[in-house]
């Protein structure tokens, strides 16, 4: 069948309504994560691809970013070997003693001086305190060197209004172990304010109390 060339074909009407086309949305680039080989926390380092604009990713918050895989390793290492010379006489067990202040609390009292009796309480092994009352940030030294056995060493103390601070300091560790020491304080009256102890302390390790003279 032929088709006259007098007609020409009709185009589609334009109905003015334009497909849009999908814009992708920015994806931001994908952190890196190191092989977490000694089973540390996750360490993340951020992307180098910045641009212009960008807010500085710097941050002051500690965080693992630099933390060394190797540390952990090391401590465990380092706690075996120890264990292994004390196992074999090598070194001496200090694990059992106490490395940390011992505070007694806080006392009132009307008293204008107490008495504070201390001897060692264990083996004698050749234990010596230093005794120090503190009071508006001076601190004086009323006893030094004071060898502890099994019979009472009395310590005087005047209390001035207000705080007053006393401090027993273990000078050394004992021959047989730590420091060991036991108290009685008394008021001018007589009566026991407190008595307690203080036991396998290391060098340098104190026995705190207020006193709040009212």
């Amino acid at each position: 069948m032929e088709f006259s060339s007098k007609f020409k074909a009709i185009p589609p009407l334009d109905t003015g309504i334009k497909t849009k086309k999908a814009i992708p949305a920015p994806v931001a680039p994908p952190d890196i994560i190191a092989p977490n080989i000694l089973k540390k926390p996750e360490v993340k380092f951020q992307s180098t691809n910045f641009k212009i604009g960008d807010p500085d990713p710097i941050s002051m918050i500690q965080t693992n970013d630099f933390i060394n895989p190797g540390d952990e390793v090391m401590d465990k290492m380092n706690k075996s070997i120890e264990k292994s010379l004390v196992k074999n006489g090598l070194k001496e067990d200090t694990s059992y003693l106490n490395i940390k202040d011992l505070d007694f609390g806080i006392i009132r009292t009307k008293s204008k001086s107490l008495m504070i009796r201390v001897r060692d309480y264990g083996a004698i092994d050749g234990d010596l305190i230093k005794a120090t009352i503190i009071h508006n940030y001076k601190g004086t030294v009323l006893v030094n060197n004071l060898y502890l056995d099994t019979n009472y060493k009395d310590i005087k103390i005047e209390l001035q209004e207000g705080l007053n601070y006393l401090e027993l300091e273990a000078l050394n560790r004992g021959a047989l172990g730590g420091n060991t020491g036991a108290f009685y304080i008394y008021d001018t009256e007589g009566k026991l304010l407190l008595s307690d102890l203080w036991n396998n302390f290391d060098t340098g390790v104190k026995s705190k109390f207020t006193f709040i003279k009212e």
